[in-house]
């Protein structure tokens, strides 16, 4: 059975594959985040995937375009609720990708993080299979949470402060300034 597998990060991607290999699954992980921003922290997110791929033999498609203004568009209107809209872009084209890739399925590295609404992804993920006729693989990755930050330091990774979205960042230095005096 071949999955492709969305990957956010390396740190929040290294259980799922290994999760995923042990099941038996032969994966493929995607790059597609046009959600992070700026691009220097892209970049190192994405280099730091490449890195880990090649030591482990992980095939990786790219869809390398840093996307600041589609995703800046499509939230614009509903800061708020942008998760989803975030959510859409990611998964729909994970989906879009497994089903002309031939995939038998497709998931998240997302899964994994305890600080995303799962609820919400996995409604996300399955209308995007339902879309493109593509089976959605639902794993909650979240018991490995912990064990993929840990390896992740161990192998120095680059370790991200945020989940990725400029507005995600703002929210991380408001809370930051509530805290300090």
């Amino acid at each position: 059975m071949k999955t492709l597998l969305h990957i956010c990060c390396a740190p929040c991607a290294n259980q799922c594959i290994d999760a995923l290999r042990g099941e038996g699954y032969e994966v493929t992980g995607l790059w597609y985040n046009p959600n992070i921003h700026p691009f220097t922290e892209y970049r190192a997110r994405r280099n730091c995937l490449r890195e880990y791929a090649v030591s482990i033999d992980l095939p990786v498609i790219e869809r390398n375009d840093y996307g600041l203004r589609p995703f800046v568009r499509a939230v614009a209107e509903d800061i708020p609720n942008r998760c989803e809209k975030c959510y859409e872009m990611r998964l729909f084209e994970a989906a879009r990708q497994a089903k002309e890739g031939g995939f038998d399925s497709f998931t998240s590295s997302l899964f994994i993080s305890p600080y995303q609404n799962h609820g919400l992804m996995r409604e996300v993920a399955e209308r995007a299979a339902e879309m493109y006729q593509v089976q959605f693989l639902y794993r909650d990755f979240r018991p490995l949470f912990r064990a993929g930050q840990e390896r992740a330091r161990a192998l120095g990774f680059y370790m991200q402060k945020y989940c990725g979205c400029v507005f995600s960042e703002e929210e991380r230095y408001l809370k930051a300034s509530r805290i300090l005096p």
